[in-house]
Protein backbone atom coordinates (compact mmCIF):
# COMPACT_ATOMS: atom_id res chain seq x y z
CA UNK A 1 0.00 0.00 0.00
CA UNK A 2 1.00 3.84 -0.02
CA UNK A 3 0.41 4.83 3.59
CA UNK A 4 0.13 9.19 3.91
CA UNK A 5 1.43 9.53 7.05
CA UNK A 6 1.06 11.99 9.88
CA UNK A 7 1.51 12.54 13.62
CA UNK A 8 0.13 15.91 14.70
CA UNK A 9 1.81 16.47 18.29
CA UNK A 10 5.27 15.20 16.83
CA UNK A 11 6.69 14.29 13.25
CA UNK A 12 9.01 11.23 13.01
CA UNK A 13 11.74 14.40 11.98
CA UNK A 14 11.16 16.00 14.93
CA UNK A 15 14.53 17.61 16.27
CA UNK A 16 13.33 16.87 20.18
CA UNK A 17 14.02 13.43 21.84
CA UNK A 18 10.55 11.67 22.97
CA UNK A 19 8.71 8.67 23.41
CA UNK A 20 6.08 9.85 21.17
CA UNK A 21 8.64 10.95 18.38
CA UNK A 22 10.45 7.50 18.93
CA UNK A 23 7.13 5.39 18.41
CA UNK A 24 6.06 7.72 15.29
CA UNK A 25 9.98 6.55 14.22
CA UNK A 26 8.57 2.91 15.14
CA UNK A 27 5.41 2.37 13.46
CA UNK A 28 7.04 4.20 10.19
CA UNK A 29 9.56 1.31 10.19
CA UNK A 30 7.12 -1.37 10.71
CA UNK A 31 5.10 -0.11 8.11
CA UNK A 32 7.97 -0.30 5.52
CA UNK A 33 9.08 -3.67 7.15
CA UNK A 34 5.76 -4.88 6.05
CA UNK A 35 6.24 -4.02 2.56
CA UNK A 36 4.41 -0.49 2.22
CA UNK A 37 5.34 2.96 0.78
CA UNK A 38 5.34 5.63 3.51
CA UNK A 39 4.67 9.45 2.92
CA UNK A 40 4.75 11.33 5.60
CA UNK A 41 2.71 14.26 3.90
CA UNK A 42 3.05 16.61 6.66
CA UNK A 43 5.36 17.72 9.34
CA UNK A 44 2.64 20.50 10.44
CA UNK A 45 2.49 20.46 14.49
CA UNK A 46 -1.31 21.31 15.51
CA UNK A 47 -0.03 21.22 19.62
CA UNK A 48 -2.02 23.32 22.00
CA UNK A 49 0.15 23.92 25.14
CA UNK A 50 -2.48 25.30 26.70
CA UNK A 51 -7.09 26.07 25.87
CA UNK A 52 -6.77 29.40 24.19
CA UNK A 53 -8.99 30.37 21.43
CA UNK A 54 -6.54 32.46 19.17
CA UNK A 55 -4.12 29.67 19.55
CA UNK A 56 -7.09 27.33 18.61
CA UNK A 57 -8.17 29.28 15.31
CA UNK A 58 -4.33 29.81 13.98
CA UNK A 59 -3.55 26.70 14.33
CA UNK A 60 -6.99 25.39 12.63
CA UNK A 61 -6.41 27.95 9.41
CA UNK A 62 -3.38 26.20 9.02
CA UNK A 63 -4.78 23.14 9.08
CA UNK A 64 -7.00 23.48 6.05
CA UNK A 65 -3.37 25.35 4.50
CA UNK A 66 -1.40 21.75 4.77
CA UNK A 67 -4.55 20.35 3.86
CA UNK A 68 -5.37 22.19 0.45
CA UNK A 69 -1.55 21.96 -0.64
CA UNK A 70 -1.55 17.66 0.05
CA UNK A 71 -5.06 17.73 -1.92
CA UNK A 72 -3.41 19.50 -4.92
CA UNK A 73 -0.34 16.99 -4.76
CA UNK A 74 -2.98 14.51 -4.76
CA UNK A 75 -4.97 15.33 -7.70
CA UNK A 76 -1.90 15.44 -9.47
CA UNK A 77 -0.14 12.72 -8.38
CA UNK A 78 -2.76 10.32 -6.95
CA UNK A 79 -3.84 9.49 -4.18
CA UNK A 80 -2.74 7.43 -1.80
CA UNK A 81 -4.21 4.07 -0.76
CA UNK A 82 -4.95 4.53 3.08
CA UNK A 83 -3.91 7.71 5.43
CA UNK A 84 -2.20 6.70 8.87
CA UNK A 85 -2.87 8.80 11.90
CA UNK A 86 -0.60 8.65 15.11
CA UNK A 87 -1.63 10.01 18.30
CA UNK A 88 -4.47 12.48 18.13
CA UNK A 89 -5.55 13.68 21.27
CA UNK A 90 -7.35 16.71 22.83
CA UNK A 91 -4.10 19.10 22.80
CA UNK A 92 -2.81 17.15 19.38
CA UNK A 93 -5.99 16.38 17.26
CA UNK A 94 -6.00 15.69 13.71
CA UNK A 95 -7.73 18.14 11.63
CA UNK A 96 -5.80 17.50 7.69
CA UNK A 97 -6.71 13.41 7.84
CA UNK A 98 -10.07 13.09 8.30
CA UNK A 99 -10.73 15.66 5.31
CA UNK A 100 -8.59 14.66 3.12
CA UNK A 101 -9.72 10.79 3.56
CA UNK A 102 -13.46 12.07 2.95
CA UNK A 103 -12.74 14.07 0.29
CA UNK A 104 -10.75 11.47 -1.47
CA UNK A 105 -12.33 8.51 -0.42
CA UNK A 106 -9.49 7.11 1.00
CA UNK A 107 -9.57 4.68 4.07
CA UNK A 108 -8.87 6.73 7.15
CA UNK A 109 -7.07 5.03 10.56
CA UNK A 110 -5.42 6.19 13.44
CA UNK A 111 -3.03 4.87 15.98
CA UNK A 112 -2.54 5.41 19.80
CA UNK A 113 -6.11 7.86 19.76
CA UNK A 114 -6.70 8.33 22.95
CA UNK A 115 -9.91 9.94 24.59
CA UNK A 116 -10.53 11.35 28.43
CA UNK A 117 -13.66 12.93 29.57
CA UNK A 118 -12.16 14.93 32.56
CA UNK A 119 -11.28 16.96 29.51
CA UNK A 120 -14.52 17.63 28.41
CA UNK A 121 -14.57 21.50 29.72
CA UNK A 122 -13.75 24.29 27.88
CA UNK A 123 -11.60 24.85 24.96
CA UNK A 124 -10.37 21.16 25.88
CA UNK A 125 -14.36 19.80 25.09
CA UNK A 126 -14.03 21.09 21.72
CA UNK A 127 -10.56 19.88 20.28
CA UNK A 128 -11.40 16.60 22.20
CA UNK A 129 -14.84 16.49 19.62
CA UNK A 130 -12.45 16.24 17.12
CA UNK A 131 -10.74 13.43 18.08
CA UNK A 132 -13.74 11.79 18.28
CA UNK A 133 -14.90 12.53 15.26
CA UNK A 134 -12.33 11.44 13.90
CA UNK A 135 -12.05 8.31 15.96
CA UNK A 136 -15.98 7.79 14.48
CA UNK A 137 -15.02 8.34 10.78
CA UNK A 138 -11.98 5.66 11.06
CA UNK A 139 -11.98 2.71 9.85
CA UNK A 140 -10.11 1.34 12.15
CA UNK A 141 -8.19 2.81 15.34
CA UNK A 142 -5.05 0.47 16.51
CA UNK A 143 -5.18 0.96 20.46
CA UNK A 144 -1.80 0.28 21.99
CA UNK A 145 -3.05 -0.67 25.39
CA UNK A 146 -6.67 -1.67 27.01
CA UNK A 147 -6.94 1.41 28.71
CA UNK A 148 -7.19 3.76 25.81
CA UNK A 149 -9.41 1.23 24.06
CA UNK A 150 -11.90 1.18 27.15
CA UNK A 151 -11.54 5.26 27.02
CA UNK A 152 -12.19 5.39 23.51
CA UNK A 153 -15.50 3.00 23.17
CA UNK A 154 -16.45 4.69 26.13
CA UNK A 155 -16.77 7.76 24.43
CA UNK A 156 -17.47 6.69 20.59
CA UNK A 157 -19.29 2.94 21.17
CA UNK A 158 -19.68 2.23 17.64
CA UNK A 159 -15.81 3.23 16.71
CA UNK A 160 -13.91 -0.09 14.82
CA UNK A 161 -10.96 -1.24 17.40
CA UNK A 162 -8.03 -3.08 16.51
CA UNK A 163 -4.99 -3.94 19.32
CA UNK A 164 -1.17 -3.06 18.73
CA UNK A 165 0.80 -3.89 21.84
CA UNK A 166 3.45 -1.76 22.25
CA UNK A 167 7.12 -2.72 20.65
CA UNK A 168 10.21 -1.49 20.43
CA UNK A 169 12.94 -1.86 17.42
CA UNK A 170 15.00 -5.00 18.79
CA UNK A 171 17.94 -4.63 16.81
CA UNK A 172 19.97 -2.67 19.34
CA UNK A 173 19.44 -5.52 22.10
CA UNK A 174 19.92 -8.54 19.95
CA UNK A 175 23.39 -8.85 21.49
CA UNK A 176 23.01 -11.02 24.49
CA UNK A 177 23.64 -8.64 27.47
CA UNK A 178 26.64 -9.23 29.60
CA UNK A 179 25.79 -9.35 33.24
CA UNK A 180 26.06 -5.68 34.55
CA UNK A 181 26.41 -4.74 38.21
CA UNK A 182 23.41 -6.18 39.95
CA UNK A 183 23.89 -3.51 42.47
CA UNK A 184 23.33 -0.55 40.13
CA UNK A 185 20.26 0.89 38.84
CA UNK A 186 19.23 2.57 36.24
CA UNK A 187 16.28 5.16 35.04
CA UNK A 188 15.75 6.94 31.54
CA UNK A 189 13.14 9.68 31.50
CA UNK A 190 12.69 13.63 30.54
CA UNK A 191 13.67 16.21 33.29
CA UNK A 192 10.43 18.17 33.02
CA UNK A 193 7.81 19.51 35.03
CA UNK A 194 4.48 17.66 35.70
CA UNK A 195 4.46 13.68 35.86
CA UNK A 196 8.02 13.32 34.94
CA UNK A 197 8.90 15.51 37.90
CA UNK A 198 6.60 13.61 40.26
CA UNK A 199 8.06 10.30 39.52
CA UNK A 200 11.83 11.52 40.22
CA UNK A 201 10.37 13.41 43.04
CA UNK A 202 9.28 9.61 44.39
CA UNK A 203 12.00 7.49 43.48
CA UNK A 204 14.88 9.91 45.35
CA UNK A 205 12.35 9.43 48.27
CA UNK A 206 12.16 5.55 48.12
CA UNK A 207 15.87 5.57 47.19
CA UNK A 208 16.18 7.67 50.58
CA UNK A 209 14.60 4.75 52.45
CA UNK A 210 17.61 2.06 51.32
CA UNK A 211 20.15 4.55 51.93
CA UNK A 212 21.63 1.39 54.00
CA UNK A 213 21.66 -0.99 51.14
CA UNK A 214 24.81 -1.06 48.22
CA UNK A 215 23.53 0.32 44.75
CA UNK A 216 24.59 3.26 42.64
CA UNK A 217 22.39 4.54 39.91
CA UNK A 218 22.67 5.65 36.11
CA UNK A 219 20.35 8.55 35.08
CA UNK A 220 20.05 9.26 31.57
CA UNK A 221 17.55 12.49 30.72
CA UNK A 222 17.95 16.32 30.67
CA UNK A 223 15.73 18.70 30.46
CA UNK A 224 14.36 22.05 31.44
CA UNK A 225 13.43 20.59 35.04
CA UNK A 226 16.89 19.60 35.63
CA UNK A 227 17.85 22.01 38.61
CA UNK A 228 14.43 20.75 40.11
CA UNK A 229 14.75 17.05 39.82
CA UNK A 230 18.69 17.02 40.88
CA UNK A 231 17.63 18.99 44.04
CA UNK A 232 15.63 16.07 45.10
CA UNK A 233 18.20 14.09 45.18
CA UNK A 234 20.10 16.19 47.39
CA UNK A 235 20.30 13.70 50.20
CA UNK A 236 21.47 11.39 48.25
CA UNK A 237 25.52 10.67 48.42
CA UNK A 238 26.38 12.11 45.45
CA UNK A 239 29.29 9.15 44.46
CA UNK A 240 26.08 7.17 44.11
CA UNK A 241 24.71 8.56 41.35
CA UNK A 242 25.76 9.35 37.72
CA UNK A 243 23.93 12.01 36.17
CA UNK A 244 24.42 11.24 32.05
CA UNK A 245 22.26 13.84 30.80
CA UNK A 246 20.50 13.27 27.27
CA UNK A 247 21.97 10.38 25.09
CA UNK A 248 21.24 9.81 21.43
CA UNK A 249 19.22 7.00 21.56
CA UNK A 250 21.39 4.91 19.99
CA UNK A 251 23.90 5.15 22.71
CA UNK A 252 21.37 4.35 25.31
CA UNK A 253 21.31 0.17 25.53
CA UNK A 254 25.11 0.59 26.60
CA UNK A 255 23.87 2.51 30.11
CA UNK A 256 21.23 -0.46 30.55
CA UNK A 257 23.68 -3.24 29.98
CA UNK A 258 25.62 -1.69 32.88
CA UNK A 259 23.38 -1.97 35.31
CA UNK A 260 21.26 -5.00 37.24
CA UNK A 261 17.56 -3.46 37.54
CA UNK A 262 15.44 -0.50 36.10
CA UNK A 263 13.71 2.02 38.16
CA UNK A 264 10.84 4.27 37.33
CA UNK A 265 7.49 5.15 39.26
CA UNK A 266 6.13 6.12 35.82
CA UNK A 267 3.54 8.81 37.20
CA UNK A 268 1.07 9.06 33.61
CA UNK A 269 2.71 7.10 31.69
CA UNK A 270 1.02 5.90 28.08
CA UNK A 271 3.13 3.06 28.95
CA UNK A 272 6.72 3.46 28.55
CA UNK A 273 8.68 2.62 25.38
CA UNK A 274 11.91 2.93 27.69
CA UNK A 275 10.87 0.11 30.19
CA UNK A 276 10.35 -2.23 26.86
CA UNK A 277 14.33 -1.02 25.90
CA UNK A 278 15.42 -1.98 29.24
CA UNK A 279 13.56 -5.65 29.39
CA UNK A 280 14.66 -5.82 26.26
CA UNK A 281 18.69 -5.52 27.82
CA UNK A 282 17.77 -8.07 30.18
CA UNK A 283 16.99 -5.40 33.28
CA UNK A 284 13.83 -6.30 35.71
CA UNK A 285 11.84 -3.43 36.59
CA UNK A 286 9.83 -1.77 39.42
CA UNK A 287 7.03 1.09 38.47
CA UNK A 288 3.98 1.59 39.79
CA UNK A 289 1.04 -0.33 39.01
CA UNK A 290 -0.41 3.10 37.13
CA UNK A 291 -1.40 4.53 33.76
CA UNK A 292 -0.45 1.84 30.73
CA UNK A 293 2.66 0.50 32.85
CA UNK A 294 1.17 -2.93 33.53
CA UNK A 295 0.86 -3.09 29.33
CA UNK A 296 4.47 -3.25 29.45
CA UNK A 297 5.62 -4.49 32.04
CA UNK A 298 4.55 -9.00 33.61
CA UNK A 299 4.02 -7.87 37.57
CA UNK A 300 5.95 -10.88 39.24
CA UNK A 301 7.68 -12.25 36.18
CA UNK A 302 9.87 -9.49 34.62
CA UNK A 303 9.38 -6.78 37.35
CA UNK A 304 7.47 -5.62 40.15
CA UNK A 305 4.63 -3.09 40.28
CA UNK A 306 3.29 -1.47 43.31
CA UNK A 307 0.24 0.37 44.67
CA UNK A 308 0.49 4.30 42.73
CA UNK A 309 2.27 6.59 45.41
CA UNK A 310 3.08 4.14 48.31
CA UNK A 311 7.21 4.97 48.22
CA UNK A 312 7.30 2.46 50.88
CA UNK A 313 6.38 -0.14 48.56
CA UNK A 314 8.78 0.84 45.65
CA UNK A 315 11.67 1.01 48.09
CA UNK A 316 10.53 -2.75 49.35
CA UNK A 317 10.39 -3.58 45.59
CA UNK A 318 14.02 -2.31 44.71
CA UNK A 319 15.72 -3.94 47.76
CA UNK A 320 14.00 -7.15 47.44
CA UNK A 321 16.12 -7.22 43.97
CA UNK A 322 18.98 -5.94 45.43
CA UNK A 323 18.91 -8.59 47.64
CA UNK A 324 17.18 -11.89 46.04
CA UNK A 325 20.18 -12.33 42.99
CA UNK A 326 18.32 -15.31 41.47
CA UNK A 327 15.07 -13.81 41.72
CA UNK A 328 16.53 -10.89 39.70
CA UNK A 329 18.59 -13.64 37.51
CA UNK A 330 15.43 -15.24 36.76
CA UNK A 331 13.68 -12.19 35.77
CA UNK A 332 15.87 -10.39 33.72
CA UNK A 333 15.81 -13.37 31.34
CA UNK A 334 11.92 -13.95 31.65
CA UNK A 335 11.76 -9.36 30.86
CA UNK A 336 14.56 -10.20 28.12
CA UNK A 337 12.70 -13.26 26.27
CA UNK A 338 8.93 -11.31 26.88
CA UNK A 339 10.52 -8.19 24.69
CA UNK A 340 12.18 -10.23 21.91
CA UNK A 341 9.54 -12.53 21.26
CA UNK A 342 6.56 -11.03 21.70
CA UNK A 343 7.20 -6.45 21.42
CA UNK A 344 9.53 -6.64 18.36
CA UNK A 345 9.23 -4.81 15.62
CA UNK A 346 9.25 -8.07 13.55
CA UNK A 347 5.92 -8.87 15.80
CA UNK A 348 4.85 -5.56 15.30
CA UNK A 349 4.83 -5.49 11.57
CA UNK A 350 3.43 -8.82 10.57
CA UNK A 351 0.78 -7.58 13.14
CA UNK A 352 0.08 -4.26 11.28
CA UNK A 353 -0.19 -5.66 8.33
CA UNK A 354 -2.73 -8.28 9.03
CA UNK A 355 -5.01 -5.26 11.27
CA UNK A 356 -4.67 -2.95 7.70
CA UNK A 357 -5.28 -5.91 5.10
CA UNK A 358 -8.78 -5.52 6.61
CA UNK A 359 -9.87 -2.20 6.05
CA UNK A 360 -7.70 -1.82 2.86
CA UNK A 361 -9.61 -2.13 -0.57
CA UNK A 362 -7.08 -2.64 -3.23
Amino acid sequence: MRIAFYAPLKSPNHPVASGDRQMARMLVKALQQGGHNVELVSEFRFYLREPEQQSFDALKIEAREQAVRIAGLWDRDGKPDLWFTYHPYYKAPDLIGPRLASAFAVPYVTAEASYSRRRNAGLWADSQALVARAVGQAALNICFTLRDRQGLADAIPDAAFGMLPPFIDTSLFREAPTRGSPKRLVTVAMMRPGDKAESYRMLAQALGLIGDLPWTMSVVGDGPARDEVKAQFAGVPADRIEWLGALEPAAVPDVLYTGGIYVWPGFGEAYGVAYLEAQAAGLPVVAQHIAGVPEVVRDGQTGFLTPPGDVAAFASAIARLLARNDERTTMAAQARRFILDERSLDVAAARLSELLAKVWVS
